[in-house]
């Protein structure tokens, strides 16, 4: 474990040139990767004659949506890298197209929103929305030339494992008459051709949906008709068909267009192209002028199903009047019709992932029981004994803490309540069920589900509907804020009287995700932190807002972005007293102005700023005279990466602050949701936050370092990542408690 008051030593890496998000020529040391620089940019910034201004200054911030984008660079540049598995960097590929994906619903869909309602006000960085759209669009086109590239390359590799993806041209007669078959039985009753004309109008399109526009015509006549022919992936139809036995596979819509006579029998064939669209998904209601919210969230649903089309998606080399027709018909600008080369629908390459070849994965990772949870022993004893204990997922088993925490809740006979708050949760969740048998069981319990949560409305729709038919108390928080806070309270009736027991985390309770993000979490029987949380949920399951008195809890909207801002004061004022100055921070974005000024101000004084931020980041390192001292690293990895410490030197370790929560530091977590961070305070859980954070600021393997530009550099150096070091440091102290357990066992036998 390092002294966090060590100055860090640079990174050496080659200074090879690369083409933009391309890696440099390869080196002994391993190879340089870079990703494109952030636009938009003034360079009379890198070598100012004078001391820069007071911040803000538009130049000081990177741009939100560009800086995601640049994110989306470094995941596709993990699929370049040949150290990680084969099959996984076809995943990191699929992963950059359902990020896009998103990316257009939410963040392209929200800028046009603005731009229809004709509002040009300027982003801290001095863009207006149309700007963000033009500048993202030019980025995204360069992105996605590059993932068919990527992809090519990777199609060789797959090729000499008797795997890939195959054009239906490139088959046999026998495995295309197979293919015939296959399709015939078991998709062609699913498919639904619609005509175009007077009687037909254009048919509706669903987000996201991959379609065949067919141009025909009948043998007697010369007028051209069109058809539409919706993809029918899903529901157990796969985007790519199985070749035979082999792992080599066709796009569905290959088999379909060379089918087409099933479809139109006697009729000609002219042309066909597939086309691929994506809706608005930024249709949020006004909740103040909601009589019901429960009725407006399902009206958002419907709404959101025919939201307008932001983009459509053609091949390379699409029929003229097969673009026009479109672009005409879901009312686009020219710029708003992406042309790419290759598969539509990036994230179907997901597929191929799935052959059974471990030797191309990642060696599975079993999550370790958390050594102080042995089983057979009460999780609350447990909990009592150590006072806290620090879980981190995936390397720590949700299945057995948080799960089990609720599991045992739910049967044991001395607990009175238990009250949660549930932002998003698996299909099969053991988390709902756990709830409904406690009520069953006579407990009280209270959850407040958050209705808008994107892309989970309908699945959280469902679930509350679930929990109020089994009898328990369901609301929706609070008018106009998200509640976004990960929170599990249990009361319980020990021998000295109730006492609560506490959950809280930087993830949401879904055990799908726990095996794939990195989240920390308290396990707790803190009273004061207890009283905070029973504040805490009387607010959010009635609303009212009178002043509220919470003992350690930092809540946003009303206290946490201010508390923030004074624990970075603070700490410049110690730097200015003794030195040693230290903020670290790892979350998944910086989006926040005013807290980034506060950053760039305790840079600025000399106090050392360390940044772990996964994605978005308004903040520039490196600075002359403004950001010297600050560093801004991003962590890409087998997992991603979804934890939130905050960390404050305060004068001295024995007085820094360690907080974990759920909030990041963007306006609408700090603002418009209900977010919660935790002090962490047991010295032995502060050493393992140190140690997560000395272990990802050290990491040359998966750790990005931005440059004052906003692009950011790679060297690829050999050793394992920071998240294998945290795979392995979890095993090794299950395997430390085990020793212990048995040296026990022999003394007590003495």
């Amino acid at each position: 474990m390092t002294d966090p008051d060590a100055p860090k030593q640079p990174v050496e890496a080659s200074d090879s040139p690369g083409s933009p998000g391309s890696p440099g020529s390869p080196s002994p040391e391993g190879w340089l990767a870079r990703t494109p620089p952030a636009t938009g940019i003034r360079s009379t910034l890198e070598e100012p004659t004078a001391p820069p201004p007071e911040p803000p200054a538009i130049d000081y911030y990177l741009n939100r949506e560009l800086t995601w984008l640049n994110f989306a660079w470094r995941v596709v540049q993990e699929a370049e890298d040949p150290r990680n598995p084969l099959l996984e960097r076809v995943r990191f590929l699929a992963i950059v197209g359902s990020t896009l994906d998103e990316f257009f619903m939410k963040r392209i869909g929200g800028l046009k929103s603005l731009v229809g309602a004709g509002m040009g006000e300027l982003s801290v960085d001095g863009r207006t929305p149309r700007q963000q759209i033009s500048e993202a669009y030019e980025v995204i086109r360069g992105l996605e030339t590059h993932v068919h590239e990527v992809f090519e390359q990777l199609q060789g590799e797959l090729s000499d494992h008797g795997i890939g993806l195959r054009r239906h041209t490139e088959l046999g007669d026998a495995e295309r008459a197979e293919l015939r078959d296959h399709y015939l039985r078991n998709i062609f009753p699913l498919v639904t051709p619609q005509s175009m004309d007077p009687a037909h109008p254009f048919p509706f399109i669903s987000n996201l949906s991959l379609n065949l526009l067919v141009t025909l015509r009948h043998p007697e006549e010369d007028r051209e008709v069109m058809a539409r022919v919706k993809v029918p992936v899903g529901q157990g139809i796969p985007r790519l068909l199985r070749v035979g036995t082999s792992d080599r596979f066709v796009p569905l819509e290959e088999v379909m267009a060379d089918n087409l006579d099933l479809l139109f029998p006697g009729m000609t064939v002219v042309g066909f192209d597939t086309f691929r669209v994506t809706r608005n998904a930024d249709t949020e209601g006004d909740e103040d002028q909601a009589d019901d919210l429960l009725a407006m969230i399902e009206s958002e649903l419907r709404e959101r199903k025919f939201a307008p089309i932001v983009r459509v998606e053609l091949p390379r080399g699409v029929r003229p009047e097969h673009r026009r027709l479109l672009a005409v018909q879901f009312e686009l600008e020219p710029d708003d019709v992406f042309e790419k080369p290759g598969l539509l629908g990036v994230s179907d390459m997901v597929e191929i992932c799935g052959v059974e070849r471990p030797d191309l994965r990642w060696s599975p990772h079993r999550p370790i029981d958390h050594p102080q949870l042995p089983v057979g022993r009460s999780i609350f004893r447990a909990i009592r004994d150590a006072g806290a204990i620090l879980l981190h997922h995936p390397y720590e088993s949700f299945h057995s803490s948080v799960q089990r925490f609720l599991r045992e809740a739910s049967t044991d006979r001395k607990v009175r309540a238990i009250k949660m708050t549930l932002y998003r949760t698996s299909e099969d969740s053991e988390v709902a069920d756990a709830l409904v048998d406690a009520a069953r069981n006579g407990k009280q319990v209270a959850v407040v589900v958050e209705l808008k949560a994107r892309f989970d409305e309908a699945a959280n729709i469902r679930w509350a509907t679930y929990l109020e038919e089994a009898g328990i108390h369901v609301s929706y928080g609070v008018v106009g804020l998200k509640t976004h806070c990960k929170v599990i309270l249990v009361v319980r009736q020990d021998r000295d009287g109730l006492r609560r027991y506490a959950h809280i985390g930087t993830g949401n309770y879904h055990a799908g995700n726990a095996r794939g993000y990195t989240d920390l979490g308290l396990l707790t029987c803190d009273q004061a932190l207890g009283h905070d949380l029973g504040e805490l949920f009387n607010y959010l399951t009635t609303g009212y807002r009178p002043s509220r008195n919470y003992l350690k809890i930092l809540k946003a909207p009303t206290r946490l972005k201010s508390a923030l801002l004074e624990r970075i004061e603070r700490e410049i004022e110690w730097h200015r007293a003794e030195g040693h100055g230290l903020i670290q921070m790892k979350m998944n974005a910086l989006e926040d102005a005013d807290i980034t000024r506060a950053l760039y101000q305790a840079s600025r004084a000399g106090v050392r700023v360390d940044l772990i931020v996964r994605d978005t980041c308004r903040a520039r390192p490196g600075l002359p005279g403004l950001s010297e001292t600050m560093r801004v690293v991003s962590i890409v990895g087998r997992f991603l990466e979804h934890s939130r410490i905050y960390y404050f030197r305060n004068g001295g370790e024995e007085a820094a602050e360690y907080f974990i929560g759920s909030a990041d530091l963007m306006n609408r977590n700090l603002e418009s949701r209900v977010e919660v961070l935790v002090p962490v305070e047991t010295p032995a859980l502060r050493a393992e936050l140190r140690e997560v954070l000395d272990i990802q600021l050290a990491d040359t393997r998966a750790g990005w370092e931005m440059q004052s530009d906003g692009s950011y550099i790679k060297a690829r150096v050999d050793g394992p990542t920071g998240q294998e070091q945290l795979i392995e440091r979890a095993e090794h102290r299950l395997r430390e408690a085990a020793q212990h357990k048995r040296r026990g066992k022999r003394v007590a036998r003495r």
